[in-house]
Formats: C-alpha cells, sequence, structure tokens
C-alpha cells in the first residue's frame, strides 16, 4: 500500500487525486550542482507538474551574503511567495527532479518561516514521470496571495550557535556530506575551501536516508540508520552539509519519525570550510 498523507510527505497518488483542489498548490523546487550542467528553470519551462510554480532557491535568498542560497529575510520570504501565489491558508506541495534535495530545503524554508502545511512529493519529479502522470509546458495562472511571516528562529543557526554546539552534551552536529567529503579525503565541488569537519560532527551521508528510487525510506529504515550513525535522538542536532541544502534532507528524515530538535547550519561547509577562524578535525 502506497504512503498517501504521511505528516511531511504526499505521495503522487495522493496529489494525482488533488491536483484540482483549490487549496493545494505545487512548487517545482529543482536546483542541482552546477557541475551537473542543469538548468532547473528551463528544465521547468520545458515541463512541469500542472500549476505548478516556480520556486528558485538562488533568488529567494539572501543574494548580499557571500555564500549560496542563504535564507531571506521574512520580508522578502513573503514577497516572493506571494507574487508565486502562495500563502496563508494554502496546502503547499514541493518536488525537485532530484533526490529531495532542494525539494526538502524549500518545505524547511517554509516551515522555518512558520507555514506548517507544506509537503515533499514522495518520489519528485522521477517518479510522476515514470507513472505517466500529466505533464505541462504551460505557464501556471495564480493570484497573489498574502503570506504571513512568522521566522521560527530554531530552525536555523549560525557559524557561532555551532561552534559553540561543538562543546554542548545536549547537542549533536551531523554532517549529510560525503565520507569523502567529511574526512578531507575527497575534494569539495566548490574551490577554496578546506577539507574535513566540523570537530565533533557525526557523518551521515544523505544518500543512505533514500532509497534506489530516490524515496524517503520507511520509517524503521530511517529509524535503524539513523541509530547506526550515533544520532541520540534526545539531543538537538545540527544538520550541516555543503551549502545547506542536503542538509534538509535529514531534517525532513528526522521529521518524518517524530524528532523535532533540529537545526540547519544555513552556511555550512560553504561557509564553515572558507573561515580561518573556525576549527577543522580532518
Amino acid at each position: 500500500m502506497p504512503r498517501q498523507y504521511n505528516d511531511a510527505l504526499v505521495s503522487t497518488e495522493w496529489l494525482a487525486g488533488h491536483l484540482n483542489t483549490p487549496d493545494v498548490h505545487v512548487v517545482d523546487a529543482s536546483w542541482y550542482m552546477p557541475a551537473e550542467g542543469r538548468d532547473p528553470r528551463a528544465e521547468y519551462e520545458q515541463e512541469h507538474i500542472p500549476g505548478a510554480v516556480f520556486f528558485d532557491i538562488d533568488e529567494i535568498a539572501d543574494t548580499d551574503s557571500p555564500y549560496p542560497h542563504m535564507m531571506p529575510s521574512g520580508e522578502k520570504f513573503a514577497s516572493r511567495v506571494r507574487d508565486l501565489g502562495l500563502g496563508d491558508g494554502v496546502r503547499i506541495v514541493v518536488y525537485d527532479g532530484g533526490p529531495l534535495m532542494s525539494a526538502s530545503r524549500v518545505w524547511w524554508m517554509f516551515r522555518a518561516f512558520g507555514h506548517k502545511d507544506v509537503y515533499v512529493l514522495d518520489g519528485g519529479m522521477a517518479k510522476w514521470r515514470e507513472e505517466g502522470r500529466p505533464l505541462e509546458d504551460l505557464p501556471p495562472h495564480h493570484r497573489e496571495r498574502h503570506f504571513t511571516a512568522r521566522a521560527d528562529m530554531t530552525k536555523c543557526c549560525d557559524a557561532d550557535e555551532v561552534l559553540a554546539a561543538i562543546d554542548d552534551p545536549a547537542t549533536q552536529i551531523v554532517d549529510v556530506r560525503s565520507a569523502g567529503r567529511f574526512e578531507g579525503s575527497e575534494p569539495e565541488p566548490r574551490p577554496g575551501l578546506r577539507g574535513g569537519h566540523i570537530p565533533g560532527s557525526l557523518n551521515l551521508p544523505f544518500t543512505r536516508l533514500l532509497d534506489d528510487e530516490g524515496r524517503l525510506r520507511a520509517h524503521a529504515e530511517l529509524e535503524a540508520i539513523i541509530a547506526e550513525a550515533g544520532i541520540d535522538l534526545k539531543k538537538r542536532v545540527i544538520a550541516s552539509c555543503g551549502s545547506g541544502v542536503s542538509a534538509c534532507v535529514l531534517a525532513l528524515a528526522l521529521h518524518q519519525i517524530g524528532h523535532r530538535k533540529i537545526s540547519v547550519y544555513d552556511g555550512s561547509w560553504s561557509e564553515w570550510g572558507a573561515r580561518d577562524d573556525l576549527p577543522i578535525a580532518p
């Protein structure tokens, strides 16, 4: 029996049956690493789930920051999503064309600004397309909708908070980059960054949280993988990655198994690895 409407996830079956429901709004949050050579906006314009709007995580961001796709102000976020027709009183379903990374990031962003009625499409665009479900290339028709930004400061943390957390016995820092990047044996995809990891952090590559089809693993599997990584669910978790995107897959997985004390280090290794004043462990 496929999962249907499971807290932070909705199935393709559920979305297909609710595409024409007035309060359900669909968001294409696709984003790719530069090395992939893909243009998410161009792909969106070529085909997307009917009615979906495009959410650009590099533009709906603090574009004055030296680090990529950092969280915008509440005012900017509210303005941009209002223009997309996303606001108070709607159910938002987010998908992407990859392994849940950017969809999880946008899911987390909405929650960080107080909108709880937001969900990730399990399996994303790949599963939707494989099942032969409808796609279109038409621009969406939507009207502006008021969005009330209520920032939850516990959802996001900065470098100072992470530095303090290194010696905090009630907090664990979890890095979801690959083991090679965590250990410093593989080069970083962004130039100019040191290799290694935040001292005392654990490593749980986000890909382990996904199955072979790019779907979030089932509840019991997530619990086992998270426990195996040494994560203590009695503690607050700070999730870190390369630039604050794939860390949100861990946030999604923890949310699915009922853990709520989680923050995402927004700057992640793009900041930590670039700053010589912050300690690293090889």
